[in-house]
């Protein structure tokens, strides 16, 4: 699990091998939402990103219970050289730091 980053130690894989490929399918499908946003030249603030923003949080609520200083921090890892980052750029160059903004503005406004 090392390879995945800091918070991959918070994460333990308990779940079956159609389960994971449910997880991935969702999470998938969501980063493709956050593309097409981006593409449509929303900004991170608008409504309907906030919305996605919303989601993926409540998607890791399913591993993990992030606050906002370590949603942010999950946040840092799209930006900063990891897995995370390399996965986003591959979907769309830029889509790291789009859902970065996103989810800084979503934490701070809806997260303690």
């Amino acid at each position: 699990m090392e390879r995945f980053g800091i918070h991959s130690s918070q994460y333990q894989n308990s779940y079956t091998k159609e389960e994971n490929q449910k997880f991935s399918q969702i999470f998938g499908e969501l980063t493709q939402r956050f593309a097409e946003a981006m593409k449509n030249n929303l900004s991170p603030t608008d409504p309907l990103v906030q919305k996605l923003v919303k989601e993926h949080y409540e998607f890791c609520l399913q591993f993990w219970k992030p606050n906002r200083e370590s949603y942010k921090s999950l946040a840092m890892s799209y930006i900063l050289p990891s897995p995370y980052r390399d996965s986003y750029e591959e979907v769309a160059v830029g889509l790291g730091k789009f859902h970065y903004d996103a989810v800084i503005n979503w934490a701070d406004e809806n997260l303690d």
